[in-house]
């Protein structure tokens, strides 16, 4: 009986062998009905009856084509998947739970009664969070111990010490409490030629100090700040850049900017199927300056906190470069490239001061934050760079508005000179 079973196993081995090395008949080419792939093809839940035997066999050694007889798609063979990077990083999936060898605790924070009322950025809660940075330092989140710090619409998560959750705390009341509801600010920004305008203003200006160099700072109270205003209108130098109506929401960052593009030739490309031989590679460089503030009420709604952040570009001259371009035409051509000489100032300062007085900064005698001094193009074309680079004498001053009424709160879109930004840190 056992010899019996042996040599039939042996005779289907033997069948099998010769099947896999034969060509497929062509009867057994069209063993599966073509309804059951073309079902496939149309998503039909039907399945292909499986193949037996030497069809069956064949069908997996067979390369995929593109079409039956029919036209009916025959499945492919998927490519074997590409070899995986080994990394060379160790990486463990650690203890499952947050580390709190320093007493880190989880705080969430409601801050829906903020967020709800501002309506003048889609996301106001990224306020919150430049705000808390600026307060705890960056690397408090990103070095030991551990934090974590997030913001939806209507929550703040953090995860820390419990001396940083304090300050968290301080932050977050700032922005959520009805004191600061409706609470707006003016910004104005002023140039004039020449610094001589404190000489009749020294008596009312009440400095602070200021970090840096060549910057100083003043208080003033609201109606010697209208006066000083009303008299530095008066001069022929004076230039104003922003609306003395510029509105900022509590909390939230505005942009008072003014930039052009200046266009040059930065380079010479090789044409020789074209005359002149060669095109010129023109660039754009935009100059002007962009003012930034980002001011926050206190609790008690005595004290402002700004942070002033000012960048201006200007091109001092355009430095010509005379290049030879020799063509068979013309064996002596030359073209000019320019070279931008350019003047860039950068100032980013924190200042607090009582709420019922003005903050007046002076810039000092910077690079003239408009590209063209005011006059008009002619004929639609850009003028000259003037024979020297302006500069000026930019003031900016920041005042509490106070609390607004319904229809005169800053809305969504912003006016029109001013633009929604979220500054970063």
């Amino acid at each position: 009986m056992a010899a019996r079973q042996f040599w039939a196993a042996l005779a289907l081995l033997a069948f099998v062998a010769a099947a896999n090395q034969q060509p497929i008949p062509a009867a057994d080419a069209t063993s599966v009905p073509q309804t059951t792939w073309r079902n496939a093809a149309e998503g039909s839940p039907a399945k292909p009856a499986a193949a037996t035997g030497a069809a069956a066999l064949a069908t997996a050694d067979r390369p995929a084509a593109s079409g039956g007889a029919s036209g009916a798609a025959v499945p492919t063979i998927p490519a074997p998947a590409a070899p995986q990077r080994q990394m060379i990083t160790r990486v463990s999936t650690g203890s499952g739970t947050l580390p709190n060898d320093h007493g880190q605790i989880w705080r969430e924070y409601d801050i829906s009664p903020y967020t709800l009322r501002v309506t003048s950025t889609n996301r106001p809660e990224l306020a919150i969070v430049d705000w808390v940075l600026r307060e705890t330092g960056y690397e408090a989140w990103h070095t030991e111990p551990l934090g974590i710090l997030s913001a939806s619409q209507r929550t703040l998560r953090v995860y820390h010490t419990p001396q940083v959750q304090a300050i968290v705390a301080d932050v977050v009341d700032r922005f959520v409490a009805s004191q600061a509801e409706t609470h707006a600010f003016g910004v104005h920004v002023v140039t004039l030629d020449s610094p001589n305008w404190r000489a009749r203003a020294q008596r009312i200006l009440r400095p602070i100090q200021s970090q840096t160099q060549g910057v100083q700072a003043w208080l003033l109270s609201k109606e010697d700040a209208a006066l000083l205003i009303a008299d530095l209108r008066r001069r022929n130098d004076y230039r104003e850049h922003s609306s003395p109506h510029l509105l900022v929401n509590n909390g939230q960052s505005t942009v008072v900017s003014a930039t052009r593009g200046r266009t040059y030739v930065r380079s010479i490309k090789p044409r020789p199927e074209a005359w002149p031989g060669f095109e010129p590679e023109t660039a754009v460089i935009d100059e002007g300056f962009s003012l930034e503030l980002s001011p926050l009420l206190a609790v008690d709604g005595q004290t402002i906190d700004a942070v002033i952040k000012c960048e201006i570009d200007q091109v001092e001259k355009l430095v010509p470069v005379i290049l030879e371009v020799p063509t068979p035409v013309a064996p002596r051509q030359r073209a000019k490239l320019e070279v931008p000489q350019t003047a860039h100032f950068r100032f980013q300062e924190r200042f607090r001061w009582p709420v019922e007085q003005v903050l007046l900064v002076d810039l000092g005698v910077a690079p003239l934050p408009i590209p063209v001094d005011g006059k008009p193009n002619l004929g639609g074309l850009p003028l000259p760079l003037p024979s020297s680079p302006g500069r000026s004498d930019m003031l900016v001053f920041v005042e509490s508005k106070g609390k607004l009424s319904a229809s005169t709160r800053v809305s969504r879109g912003g006016l029109p000179e001013a633009k929604s930004y979220q500054g970063r840190y």
